[in-house]
């Protein structure tokens, strides 16, 4: 365990390496990541390359005991090669080119990039396979969707077709062309989306999202293949970014050696109720791509600026506690971005850990304090993971279809997770996020988000899950497409019928218009987006409608299937019903929780076999009391014991030791 920075000795004078790097040794830093942006120094002109200032940057890092980690640098293709070459450079859906001058500037099927982007690479692989301050290696730069339209694309996306469906007659079948005459007679006519309209062929466009994902798989893999050939001792990760992400994370992460995220949790006073939470989700979405602990490539160090005016700056104990969070969520690295805020370039006021002054401040101070606690504490705290009983199924799959088609006003897939995962945050239940379709052995309960585009083998995964004893909680927009995106002529919730025991005899998408929800004991519940008018085969109301012309009708069930449960809701109810029933839950089932947090108070359990290390987080501006149920040792201050009440300061952190 151990926390590093993000350091480009290609922006910095040479005469401030050395004091820099002597720094972050005493500083306790102990990994840094370079040159994922670095391709016009390591290679300026075609074939003639450049590498020695890396090397002098390098021996550095190696004299002072720091590790690295080296970015490849294909998400900035210089501009000798987009001048000389320029179908690397993606096409919008207008027409136009993605320039250079940003970043990003590259598709993914370009056969020019992927013949230097792998020449670049592995000239520095080979170059620094046998340095001993190397350790691993980051793909490319925060990979995104692209929506390319060029004329490789065209090309590709065709073959991708013609390789899934085989014959023109199988695509117009599995799509639906017939619909305003769109049938296809012959190959050429299969283009991209052209012009981009979201009121295209929903069958197609997800096809053609499905297609932007195995491209940036087949092009991080040319990658990947050289790297291990090369340099088989090092590992391999990728920094994923702003969730929701469009892009398809499990498939990319399925050839690395471990997931990284790059984390900056909004610092605005007016977010402090709903960063902790969407935080918290964001971390442990990263930890289901790999289902293991993960790396923080980029944490938050001072104010962001550049793709929008800049944030506050961070309250004191913000950048520590949000690092603690991270940690406790299944980190075990830490890299903080950046080590100096940059003096040129649209990134200057994305602020480091020491501003354009160059003179070490109060954050600099409170990252110094974070490294020699987590250089403490490492050894007590390597190995530990955390086990939970509790998972939601994700899937991009269901956020493209439901983009492609919205099918409410306010309803959001990704939001709707966000309201789920918050009720089991704040009332202490850990809680994974892993791609639909894993193996959910050991779960007690599920949470399966509306499964809008459903396959069998993902429904008979779920019946057998019900069956065998598990909890399994659906909701509405479920079973409604086959896995072609096409609509399934038999009555909702489609292929979860039988283990739902229930039947959606029409629906109102309310959108933003609030309903009301009843309980069995008169309790009223506010609910919006969607409202199925549920009739009940074998399951049982558990909450019905309170108004409009289906006041009565059953808008919650639950059916006993085998030897477990499934409830399907029907509406979108208000967090308040969820954290309810969720509790319920927990108490029936004997689900692990750690009762009476309050607001913005985090829980987490790391366990290994050092111990077991309950992590209390007090992620807001606000003093606050956590109640303790027990009498605990606290690693964090040399064994004190901590009972009864515990007074946390605002972004306040406690690590408490369990007993076994």
């Amino acid at each position: 365990m151990q926390v590093g920075v993000d350091y480009y000795p290609e922006h910095w004078d040479e005469s401030l390496w050395a004091a820099d790097i002597q720094l972050m040794k005493e500083t306790g830093v102990k990994v840094v990541r370079v040159a994922e942006f670095a391709w016009s120094r390591l290679e300026p002109r075609e074939g003639f390359f450049d590498f020695a200032w890396l090397d002098r940057a390098m021996e550095l890092f190696h004299q002072y005991g720091l590790q690295v980690v080296i970015g490849t640098p294909t998400a900035t293709p210089p501009r000798w090669l987009t001048t000389t070459y320029p179908d690397v450079l993606p096409v919008f859906a207008d027409g136009q080119t993605f320039h250079p001058g940003v970043r990003g500037h590259r598709c993914y099927n370009s056969a020019s990039l992927r013949e230097y982007g792998s020449r670049i690479i592995e000239k520095l692989a080979r170059h620094y396979s046998g340095h001993p301050a190397v350790i691993g290696w980051q793909t490319d730069n925060e990979f995104g969707m692209i929506d390319c339209h060029c004329k490789t694309c065209y090309e590709a996306f065709r073959s991708w077709v013609r390789q899934k469906y085989g014959t023109l007659e199988n695509v117009n079948t599995a799509w639906g062309t017939v619909v305003w005459s769109g049938e296809y007679s012959d190959w050429n006519e299969l283009t991209v989306p052209l012009g981009g309209s979201p009121f295209q062929n929903p069958s197609f466009l997800l096809d053609f999202q499905r297609f932007q994902w195995d491209s940036v798989v087949r092009f991080q893999k040319t990658q990947i293949d050289s790297l291990r050939r090369i340099c088989p001792e090092h590992f391999i990760t990728h920094n994923f970014h702003s969730y929701p992400q469009r892009l398809d994370m499990y498939a990319v992460g399925t050839d690395l050696d471990v997931a990284a995220f790059d984390y900056y949790p909004n610092t605005s006073p007016d977010k402090q109720e709903t960063t902790p939470y969407s935080g918290a989700l964001s971390l442990d979405v990263t930890r289901g791509i790999k289902r293991q602990n993960f790396w923080i490539m980029e944490q938050l160090s001072g104010s962001p600026g550049c793709w929008m005016p800049m944030w506050r700056t961070p309250y004191p104990g913000f950048i520590r506690a949000y690092a603690w969070q991270a940690i406790a969520r299944g980190a075990d690295t830490i890299v903080h971005f950046r080590w100096r805020s940059a003096v040129a370039g649209a990134e200057q006021y994305w602020h480091g850990l020491i501003d354009h002054s160059n003179v070490p401040g109060r954050r600099f101070a409170e990252f110094s304090q974070l490294c020699g606690e987590v250089n403490g504490l490492s050894g007590r705290l390597q190995g530990t993971v955390l086990k939970h009983e509790v998972a939601i199924l994700h899937s991009h799959e269901q956020k493209a279809a439901l983009d492609i088609q919205p099918q409410a006003q306010g309803l959001d897939y990704y939001e709707n997770i966000k309201q789920a995962h918050r009720a089991l945050t704040k009332l202490g239940i850990g809680c994974d996020v892993i791609r639909a379709g894993e193996p959910l052995d050991g779960y007690k309960v599920v949470i399966a988000p509306s499964l809008y585009v459903l396959g069998e083998t993902l429904a008979e995964q779920l019946e057998a899950y019900a069956a065998a004893g598990g909890v399994l909680i659906l909701t509405n927009r479920s079973g409604v497409k086959d896995s072609n995106n096409i609509c399934v002529m038999q009555p909702l919730p489609g292929l979860l019928s039988r283990a739902a025991g229930v039947r959606v005899g029409e629906y109102d998408p309310v959108g933003l218009e609030v309903h009301t929800l009843v309980d069995p004991e008169g309790n009223s519940f506010e609910c919006s987006q969607w409202c199925d008018l549920l009739t009940p085969v074998t399951a049982v109301p558990v909450a019905w409608y309170g108004d409009d012309f289906y006041a009565g009708i059953p808008a919650v069930t639950v059916n006993s299937f085998g030897k477990g449960q499934v409830y399907y809701f029907g509406t979108h109810a208000e967090e308040r019903y969820w954290s309810l029933l969720l509790a319920d839950l927990a108490g029936k089932y004997g689900v692990t929780r750690f009762a009476g947090l309050p607001d913005g108070v985090q829980a987490t359990i790391r366990s290994g076999e050092n111990g077991s290390f309950l992590f209390l987080l007090n992620l807001n501006r606000m003093p606050q009391t956590v109640p303790l149920p027990g009498s605990y040792s606290s690693v964090l201050c040399n064994g004190e014991i901590r009972s009864g009440e515990l007074q946390m300061e605002a972004y306040g952190v406690e690590i408490l030791e369990l007993a076994e």
